[in-house]
């Protein structure tokens, strides 16, 4: 496996664990709820920013993905959709870089 490889793996893992670290936290002190969580990421201007700011890249890397899968016919590049939807685009991303420099 080649170093850049390597490193887009390494990064998926590292976009997966630590915020996923954050979200566990913060779960654990103000309980299960998903409409709680989507409160907080909307408690200020600065949060709602961010928070579009990543729903817009993960569509964004959502189309490139289908595109891409479409024309090369990687079908396992498809994990890392839900990847970004279920942990972040900081997981998705390096997955999908990761997965689409495999050789063929």
């Amino acid at each position: 496996m080649s170093p850049l490889r390597l490193l887009f793996l390494a990064l998926a893992i590292w976009g997966a664990v630590h915020p996923m670290a954050y979200f566990v936290s913060w779960f654990s002190e103000n309980g299960w709820s998903l409409g709680a969580m989507l409160e907080a990421w909307h408690a200020n201007a600065a949060t709602s920013g961010l928070v579009w700011d990543l729903t817009i890249a993960a569509i964004t890397l959502t189309v490139w993905i289908l595109a891409e899968v479409s024309a090369r016919r990687n079908w396992s590049a498809l994990l890392a959709i839900p990847a970004t939807f279920l942990i972040g685009v900081s997981c998705g991303l390096p997955l999908y870089l990761f997965l689409r420099t495999r050789p063929v």
